[in-house]
């Protein structure tokens, strides 16, 4: 079992798929793609999130291009969390029970979530001229389509525009996949498409023609490509208010709905219907996404509202 990736540039048409075992216990796919002419290195994760299943899929079509259909290289990570997509698991790696998506940029001698992040940010990161980490809303989490990418890089708020989601995301934080891409150097983008673990072909399509977008504004493929919907996305920064106590989750607003500062979003409720608590919005903007799991445990995100960036 290999321990790292095949060299990403040979000059030489390929594919390469297989196995690999970058730490212990831990074994995931890949597919490189090189086409004969030279150009960028495109990395495209998928799985962080075991069962952000419209993601996964759409890695796993990435994996059927011909060499003869690019330049430059491809490399397809199509499940990270091996183990958490076979037991459907909601954002945690079963092995550790921690969400791989907040371990960045992880420890070498860590827990094995953080040792595999160690081992994207220190391996795998650097060799990539460009990054998508794709999701597609969790088991317990309906969304409306949006672009994450780091706050303040102007090359990923590029790289967000041309994959053609109405929504971007300026975020900033540490923990993140493409927050630690970035701090390496490497532009990066964090689609979400789909939620509540769905997949079809319609949400799958559409991530793999932002996907395509991308490819063709790095240069990797020909045209034509599936045009964006719009020009331009709305940037918006977003906040995430979290549990503040177990119970039964009542939301009061629906995916794009807007809210004003102050407003009730929603409702932590007890069986017996008494009002533990009342979540209010600090901020005016619009709804991206709400839990839509009934059971709520202190700390959980609830909702992201999205605010419009001013320029």
């Amino acid at each position: 079992m290999m321990k790292t990736l095949p060299p990403i540039r040979t000059g030489e048409a390929r594919i390469e798929q297989g196995y690999i075992q970058p730490i212990d216990g831990v074994e995931i796919p890949f597919g490189i793609i090189e086409g004969a002419e030279p150009g960028p290195c495109l990395l495209v994760t998928a799985g962080v999130h075991g069962s952000e299943f419209c993601s996964v899929e759409a890695a796993i079509r990435l994996l059927q291009m011909r060499p003869e259909q690019i330049k430059g290289t491809l490399v397809v990570l199509p499940i990270l969390n091996v183990q958490g997509f076979r037991r459907r698991s909601i954002y945690v790696m079963p092995e550790d029970g921690k969400n791989l998506n907040r371990m960045f940029p992880g420890k070498p001698d860590g827990t094995t979530s953080e040792r595999l992040a160690n081992w994207l940010v220190t391996s795998v990161y650097p060799q990539a001229d460009a990054y998508l980490d794709l999701h597609g809303g969790d088991l317990d989490e309906s969304l409306a389509p949006f672009t994450i990418f780091p706050s303040g890089c102007e090359k990923s708020k590029a790289l967000a525009t041309a994959f053609g989601i109405p929504v971007a995301i300026a975020a900033g934080g540490e923990g993140y996949t493409i927050n630690a891409a970035h701090r390496v150097g490497v532009p990066s983008i964090l689609p979400e498409v789909s939620g509540n673990g769905l997949w079809g072909e319609e949400t799958v399509g559409q991530m793999i023609a932002g996907i395509e977008r991308v490819m063709h504004t790095l240069g990797m493929i020909s045209g034509p490509v599936k045009p964006a919907p719009q020009a331009m996305p709305k940037f918006v920064t977003m906040w995430v208010p979290s549990a503040p106590c177990d119970g039964l989750w009542y939301a009061r607003k629906e995916l794009s709905e807007p809210v004003v500062a102050g407003e009730i979003l929603g409702e932590i409720k007890d069986v017996f219907g008494k009002v533990l608590a009342s979540v209010r919005s600090e901020k005016e903007g619009f709804i991206l996404y709400r839990l839509t799991s009934l059971s709520v445990n202190k700390g959980e995100a609830l909702l992201g509202v999205g605010t419009l960036l001013v320029d």
